[in-house]
């Protein structure tokens, strides 16, 4: 049993797909800093300093009476809340995670199609000039008497 979970971890696929996944969890971690760090302050300032982390609404009063000044002051007191802005921060993150994404696929879809495509090989142009079998100069093709020597040609 050992050995065939050894040899299953050790697929390339598996390998690849935890290697995928740790790089996916980073990258949340920095979109997530993005978001309530860099993100989020600015626009709470254009609302008016509003921290959107203290967006809730309480739907069971805790050990301690409210209002409460902040989530923490809630979830301190043992208070049930709905958290939409901690939700609303979450979409945004979601949201940049999910454009992020989109255009990486989009270019490892374009890069893929790039590479499957067949080989455009160029058609040789028709010939517009030929040889004067009597002089052998070049003369158009569609010549019916060479302008050099006046030989009668055929038509091919």
């Amino acid at each position: 049993m050992w050995k065939e979970f050894r040899e299953f971890i050790m697929k390339g696929n598996v390998v690849d797909m935890a290697v995928g996944i740790i790089i996916g969890v980073a990258f949340g971690a920095i979109v997530s800093s993005l978001v309530g760090d860099v993100i989020m302050p600015p626009i709470g300032l254009l609302l008016g300093n509003v921290d959107f982390t203290n967006f809730f609404v309480v739907l069971k009063e805790g050990a301690t009476q409210g209002p409460y000044a902040s989530l923490a002051d809630a979830k301190a007191a043992g208070a049930v809340t709905i958290n939409y802005g901690v939700f609303v921060i979450t979409v945004i993150s979601f949201l940049i995670i999910a454009l992020v994404v989109f255009v990486m696929v989009r270019n490892v879809n374009r890069l893929r199609r790039e590479m499957e495509a067949p080989k455009v090989t160029a058609v040789p142009a028709e010939p517009t000039m030929k040889e004067c079998p009597y002089c052998f100069s070049t003369i158009n093709i569609k010549a019916n008497r060479c302008p050099n020597c006046t030989s009668q040609l055929e038509q091919t």
